[in-house]
């Protein structure tokens, strides 16, 4: 039987690689589908932002995942991915904030899962089974 201590590790670790692998398909996607920036960096435009900072969708959806999954930094990843899904939710999912689904589900609930998820590993840290605990 595992203990309490061994329980509450298990599941930091669990959330980590959770929204970390998740998140990392997504910026996978971002690479391999590279025109998906110039959508980014002109919607970011068309709300008086700078273009270039289109690019931190790498930060967000590359650099914080692989930090959450190898617990380096996790916080630090947990608090990118935070910041990372605000900006989706307020550059392209205004609008469907307080909508459902077809299915009666909310219609932003994968944008919530990374949200609360990244700000749930920033609030937790990486737990002991990580490459640098915090």
């Amino acid at each position: 039987m595992l203990s309490k201590y061994n329980q509450e590790e298990l599941g930091k670790l669990v959330l980590r690689l959770c929204v970390g692998v998740l998140m990392l398909f997504h910026g996978y996607s971002k690479i391999a589908n590279p025109g998906s920036l110039d959508w980014i960096g002109a919607t970011l435009s068309a709300f008086h932002l700078p273009s270039v900072l289109a690019y931190g969708v790498y930060v967000g959806e590359i650099l914080a995942p692989l930090m959450i999954i190898i617990g380096f930094r996790a916080r630090l990843g947990g608090w990118l991915i935070f910041v990372n899904m605000v900006f989706a939710l307020f550059l392209a999912h205004q609008s469907e904030l307080l909508s459902l689904s077809e299915q009666g589900a909310w219609a932003v609930e994968l944008q919530g899962f990374y949200l609360f998820c990244g700000l749930a590993v920033a609030l937790l840290g990486s737990g002991a089974l990580a490459v640098r605990p915090d």
